[in-house]
């Protein structure tokens, strides 16, 4: 009987790895597609529409996440500094409201309006484009070139709790070496936040509270 236990917990625990080696999403070198999605002023945005753009810095982001909130004021300095340049932020909200409902609509638009966020911020609703691109942490970056090529993908830089600590400034690295005609390095960082609500996940957390608990009855057999 335990044997037949073991190979259960056993199978289960090799079909998460398999699970977490296989992600969606992207990855650097690939071509993303364009979307539409509704601003917080209620028009509908496409990447397209921003004519003059030399890149775009996609950033999954959100209105309740501690770390999402300390990288807001990162995020205007972004924008203001690199827009002109052809390089804009396009904030993306890629949570299910009826999980996080802070992270709703009109929710949105009260936080763009109190910070008076000088880039879009877009709602994901059904959360098609954040499955898409793979993003797993809010904040998330994307940053693409003019033909949507990724060609960084990770954190903003490496200090989310006191900016005075940062060392390394991923997103400005990286655009500027696209400003040189070459690849960012590094191309890919961990991204560090709030994990992206949804359902799915909250049914995954479910099913590890299950997981731990028939391995804690297996231990007191």
């Amino acid at each position: 009987m335990k044997k037949g236990i073991y190979l259960v917990v056993f199978l289960i625990s090799a079909l998460s790895i398999i699970s977490m080696t296989h992600e969606e999403g992207y990855h650097v070198g690939d071509t993303a597609t364009d979307f539409k999605l509704k601003n917080v002023d209620g028009k509908m945005v496409s990447l397209s529409d921003m004519k003059d753009a030399k890149g775009y810095i996609i950033t999954f982001t959100c209105n309740h996440c501690p770390f999402s909130v300390m990288y807001e004021d990162r995020l205007i300095e972004l924008h203001n500094k690199y827009a002109p340049m052809g390089y804009p932020v396009v904030a993306i909200n890629p949570n299910d409201p009826d999980v996080a409902p802070d992270d709703d609509f009109p929710g949105m638009q009260a936080r763009a309006k109190e910070k008076e966020f000088p880039f879009v911020y877009l709602f994901d609703d059904g959360q098609k484009i954040g499955t898409a691109y793979g993003a797993k942490k809010t904040p998330h970056v994307f940053i693409l070139d003019k033909d949507l090529k990724v060609t960084y993908i990770g954190a903003i830089d490496d200090s989310a709790r006191d900016e005075s600590m940062v060392t390394e400034r991923y997103v400005e690295n990286a655009i500027a070496a696209m400003e040189k005609g070459e690849a960012p390095d590094p191309s890919y960082t961990k991204a560090i936040g709030c994990s992206v609500k949804s359902k799915k996940g909250k049914n995954k957390m479910k099913a590890r509270e299950k997981r731990k608990m028939m391995k804690e009855k297996m231990s007191n057999n």
